[in-house]
């Protein structure tokens, strides 16, 4: 069986990765995505939205944050919870980090 066309029913799935630092809070991360999730309007019941820790990456821990929208409301609330991640990221002191590499210069003798 196909897998099925959402976008023919006028939806979409937003697929957004949130990531923050090893030393953040998961649960209080979890928390603010399911936050910004309860008070869109824009974002769709059903198919129930997704939040979950897609994985531990090199510099970061990354959550997958997926709601369904309509098709017309696709690029208007992709642009908008980004920048709600980011704003309410900084408000409770969440870090987002960045790719980052240790040095280690060895003196010899």
């Amino acid at each position: 069986m196909p897998p099925e066309n959402y976008t023919k029913q006028g939806t979409r799935r937003l697929d957004l990765v949130a990531g923050v630092s090893y030393g953040d809070d998961i649960k209080k991360v979890k928390d603010i995505l399911q936050d910004i999730l309860d008070n869109e309007p824009r974002i769709l019941k059903d198919p129930n939205p997704t939040i979950g820790l897609m994985e531990m990456g090199d510099s970061s821990v990354n959550f997958a944050f997926r709601p369904w929208v309509k098709v017309e409301d696709y690029w208007d609330l992709f642009f908008h919870l980004q920048e709600q991640i980011k704003i309410r990221f900084d408000e409770a002191d969440v870090t987002i980090p960045f790719p980052q590499r240790d040095v280690h210069l060895i003196q010899e003798g």
